[in-house]
C-alpha cells in the first residue's frame, strides 16, 4: 500500500495546522487550523464574512489545492483538539470534502459553533464525537482510525493514530506529558508504547519546545504558583484581575477556586470566556457551575460598572487579553476605554505565556507597558506550557520507537533543536528524519 503524508500547514510557522494522509485510496485530513497572528495584523478583519482565498493569500488557513495531487478520497477531517490553530479553518475548507468531521466532544461542540458562526460557506459535514480510547474505521481496506488520549492545555485533546497495514502514522500535536493533570486523565503513555512495539511507520511531532532543555511540568506546578500567588494577595484591598487562555478550561477552574478561597467573587468576562467554559459545562466537565459568565460587551461594561459600585475588593474577574490582543478586555482596560478604573497598585496576574511570535510578543509587551502606566502591578507568565520540552521528545521516541520523523508546529529554526535530538536518537536527516514545508508531498512507502 501507498503511504503519502502531504505537509500543507504549519510546517513553517507555528499555526495553521494541517495534514493529510493517504493510505492506498483512502485519505485522512488532521488539523485544519488558523494563524490568528495574520489575522490581528489587520485592524477589525471579521474572517467569518472572508473567502477561503483571501484568508489562504493572507497566510492566515493552509493552502489546501495541493489536495489534489493526492489520489484518493478523503474520509475524514480529524481535529486533535479545540484551539483555533487547529480548528479555525473547518468553517472556510471542510465543505470542499465530502468527510465527516471527527473530535472529541469538546471539540466538535467547538467547531460546531465555528460552523454556525460561518457567513460565507455553507458545510453540511456530519459531526461526530468520538472519546480517547476509541477507534473507527476507515475506507475498505484495512485502515483504522484510533483516538489516544493526551494532556495540553485544552481539555479532551487526542492523538489521533491512523494505522494502515504498512505500520501506524502517529500525528502527534499537540501535547505534553502529564501523569496529573487538573482535569481529565493522564497521558496514556501505556498505549503509545504498545503502538510502538505493534510498528509505527511514521511520526509526525509537534516541536513547539523543542529547543528547551528539561520536562515540561505538570498542569499542577501551575496550579500551585497560582495558588501562591494568590494567597498573598489575600489582604489587598484594592483590584485584583487575571488573564489566561479562554480554552484552558483547567486553568480557570483552578482561578475560579482561589478567587473563592480569598473571598473575592470570581466573574468570567469577554466573549471567548463564556464560549469555551459555557461548551465546558455543556459537555459536562466538572466545572462551577454557580460563576457568573459575561460574554457581549454591553454586558461587559455594566458587569465593569457594578463591580466599580459595589467594590473592586470584592471581586476577581478573569478577563480575555492575555496576548495583549488590541480588541480584548484587559487590553481595553489598560488603554482606560472601560467602565473599570485601575489605580497604583492594583494587580494584574498573565497566567499565560506569550505565544512566541512577533505579533503576539509585540501587542503584549505593550499591554504590559500600558498597565504599568496605570500603576498596576504585573505578575506574568504565571504558566506552565501544554507542549512537550525535549526530555518529553526523548520520551516518545522511545515509547513509539518510528521508522520515519516529520517535525511540524515550527518554523526552520524551531525544527534545529529536535533535529539535535532526533540524531541522537540515531535518526539522519534526509533518509528517515524528514524536514519539510508546506506544500509538500512526502512518500513513504
Amino acid at each position: 500500500m501507498e503511504i503519502e503524508i502531504a505537509t500543507i500547514g504549519g510546517y513553517e510557522e507555528v499555526g495553521r495546522q494541517m495534514t493529510a494522509v493517504r493510505a492506498g485510496d483512502d485519505i485522512v485530513i488532521f488539523d485544519m487550523g488558523l494563524n490568528l497572528s495574520k489575522v490581528l495584523i489587520h485592524d477589525n478583519i471579521q474572517t467569518e464574512g472572508m473567502h477561503s482565498l483571501d484568508l489562504i493569500d493572507m497566510g492566515a488557513i493552509p493552502d489546501d489545492r495541493i489536495m489534489s495531487d493526492l489520489e484518493g478520497d478523503v474520509r475524514a477531517i480529524v481535529p486533535t483538539h479545540g484551539h483555533l490553530d487547529h480548528i479555525g479553518a473547518i468553517s472556510k475548507l471542510a465543505h470542499r470534502y465530502d468527510a465527516p468531521v471527527v473530535g472529541t466532544p469538546f471539540t466538535i461542540e467547538l467547531v460546531s459553533d465555528e460552523l454556525q458562526e460561518e457567513q460565507k460557506f455553507n458545510a453540511d459535514n456530519e459531526l461526530i464525537k468520538m472519546e480517547a480510547g476509541e477507534t473507527m474505521t476507515i475506507g475498505d481496506h484495512g485502515c483504522e482510525l484510533e483516538f489516544v488520549n493526551v494532556t495540553h492545555s485544552i481539555i479532551q485533546a487526542i492523538n489521533p493514530v491512523l494505522h494502515t497495514p504498512e505500520g501506524a502514522i502517529v500525528y502527534g500535536l499537540d501535547k505534553r506529558i502529564d501523569h496529573t493533570p487538573v482535569i481529565g486523565d493522564p497521558i496514556d503513555m501505556d498505549r503509545f508504547r504498545e503502538i510502538g512495539r505493534e510498528g509505527v511507520l511514521c511520526y509526525i511531532e509537534d516541536c513547539t519546545n523543542a529547543n528547551k532543555k528539561g520536562r515540561t511540568p505538570s498542569e499542577n506546578v501551575a496550579r500551585e504558583h497560582l495558588r501562591d500567588v494568590l494567597y498573598s494577595m489575600e489582604d489587598y484591598d484594592g483590584a485584583i484581575l487575571a488573564s489566561t487562555f479562554s480554552s484552558h478550561i483547567a486553568r480557570v477552574k483552578s482561578l475560579i477556586e482561589f478567587a473563592r478561597d480569598i473571598d473575592r467573587t470570581p466573574i468570567l468576562l469577554g466573549r471567548s470566556m463564556e464560549t469555551y467554559s459555557g461548551t465546558a459545562k455543556r459537555v459536562g466537565v466538572d466545572f462551577p457551575s454557580d460563576v457568573e459568565m459575561v460574554g457581549y460587551r454591553r454586558s461587559i461594561e455594566q458587569a465593569l460598572e457594578r463591580i466599580m459600585n459595589d467594590g473592586k475588593e470584592n471581586f476577581l474577574p478573569i478577563v480575555t487579553g492575555h496576548q495583549g490582543e488590541p480588541r480584548a478586555l484587559l487590553t481595553r482596560m489598560a488603554r482606560g476605554e472601560t467602565e473599570f478604573e485601575l489605580e497604583p497598585g492594583d494587580k494584574v496576574i498573565y497566567s499565560a505565556r506569550v505565544i512566541p511570535e512577533p505579533t503576539n510578543e509585540g501587542q503584549r509587551y505593550q499591554a504590559e507597558k500600558l498597565l504599568g502606566m496605570q500603576g498596576a502591578r504585573v505578575y506574568s507568565d504565571i504558566h506552565v506550557s501544554g507542549h512537550l520540552c525535549q526530555e518529553g521528545h526523548y520520551t516518545m521516541l522511545d515509547a513509539l520507537q518510528p521508522e520515519n520523523i516529520i517535525p511540524a508546529h515550527q518554523d526552520l529554526s524551531g525544527f534545529s533543536g529536535y533535529v539535535d535530538l532526533a540524531s541522537d536518537q540515531g535518526y539522519t536527516l534526509g533518509r528517515d528524519l524528514h524536514i519539510t514545508s508546506n506544500g509538500n508531498i512526502i512518500q513513504l512507502n
